[in-house]
């Protein structure tokens, strides 16, 4: 080879340029990779974002009862608490001692449903009093008499001597369903009724419970009902008046009840027109025979008569102790409860079939419905 005419040189150069052609393009090569990889994450990245964010989560579904409080529109409480709470007022329980002195023993809630000044609160609030004193929204104290007051239901009602009261609307509790929104409003005091407003959700309708001999028909909530809005209205989302708040009968935690007011309106009628709540009557003191106790014994289900009230329906039908009641007007009963319910569909002075079992025999008898006022 001729070194001299540079031929070599060239032979270098050309293998210098092809190599570093082979550079550029290998260069090229890891930029177009290294971009497509770039851009394939960012893409990616954008499509798993966007699947992940519209994803719904199962711990997102599975709400907890603080959860469901806490979602529940602020305005929508607001405006039940500034439609309703003027009408709900304070009502002080003052007692007299032996010794001659006035105390206080207690405080409730109760709600204004007539604007000449007749409220509605619990029984159980004015319990015993011999005074009472109702404290108005706006801190106004005013003396206040029981018109009517009943055990069985935990209900009463009070008339100030007032007129044009803000009042509040009653709904229709059997539109409640189980889910709605639900507001307790109490004012115990008299101050400011937001201090007193809890709020949840309604978690049972139509329910029955019996405490200390008493049998309530309820709307069960996870709102708050607490001595200060007991006797306090429990709404709707409407700011409709659907329950009747009453701590005697809240019994758990997260578990507040209130006396439906389809089932208080009718007591809160009787309470204006008679004092009293007029019930009908059968005349007898009895006890449930189970199915138990009835294959011990041989004798049928249905409630033993353990004594006839004089001059009562039961007794001029010629029921006498030792009696079994086993079909009161067609229903047959198999529960202690079951006599009591077929009586509250019937008013006073209705004349009921019965039929009897005694000494082994069936009797069918006619009872007239008396009147009973406690």
């Amino acid at each position: 080879m001729d070194y001299n005419n540079g031929s070599w040189q060239s032979g270098v150069k050309f293998v210098e340029e092809k190599r570093s052609k082979k550079i550029l393009r290998f260069l090229a090569l890891i930029f177009i990779v290294f971009f497509s990889a770039g851009i394939g994450g960012i893409i990616g990245g954008y499509y798993v974002k966007k699947n992940y964010t519209e994803a719904p989560l199962l711990n997102n579904q599975l709400n907890t009862k603080q959860e469901i409080v806490t979602n529940i529109p602020k305005n929508s409480i607001t405006k039940v608490a500034e439609v309703v709470g003027p009408a709900v007022v304070g009502i002080t329980n003052n007692v007299t001692t032996f010794t001659g002195r006035t105390v206080k023993q207690g405080t409730g809630s109760g709600i204004i449903f007539d604007k000449s000044g007749y409220i509605v609160t619990n029984q159980h609030v004015i319990d015993g009093a011999s005074e009472v004193y109702v404290t108005l929204a706006g801190g106004k104290k005013l003396p206040a008499r029981v018109i009517g007051a009943d055990y069985r239901t935990d209900l009463a009602v009070l008339k100030i001597e007032a007129q044009n009261l803000p009042v509040a609307k009653f709904g229709d509790s059997s539109n409640v369903r189980v889910g709605d929104i639900a507001v307790a409003i109490g004012n115990p005091l008299g101050e400011e009724f937001s201090g007193s407003v809890t709020a949840g959700v309604i978690s049972a309708v139509n329910r029955k419970m019996t405490v200390d001999g008493r049998t309530y028909k309820v709307i069960q909530t996870d709102a708050s009902i607490n001595p200060g809005n007991s006797g306090g209205a429990l709404c709707n989302e409407a700011g409709e008046v659907i329950g009747i708040n009453s701590l005697k009968i809240s019994s758990a935690e997260g578990m507040g009840f209130a006396i439906s007011i389809n089932e208080a309106k009718p007591i809160i009628e009787s309470l204006m027109k008679n004092g009293y709540v007029s019930r009908p009557f059968i005349g007898i003191y009895y006890e449930f025979i189970d199915e138990e106790i009835a294959d011990e014994y041989n004798v049928p289900v249905g409630v033993n008569i353990r004594g006839v009230e004089r001059g009562s329906g039961a007794e001029e039908a010629g029921i006498r102790p030792g009696d079994i009641i086993v079909n009161f007007d067609g229903v047959d009963i198999k529960r202690m409860e079951d006599l009591s319910d077929v009586l509250e569909k019937h008013k006073v002075g209705d004349i009921v079939s019965a039929r009897i079992w005694r000494d082994g025999k069936y009797i069918d008898v006619k009872i007239k419905l008396g009147e009973k006022t406690k």
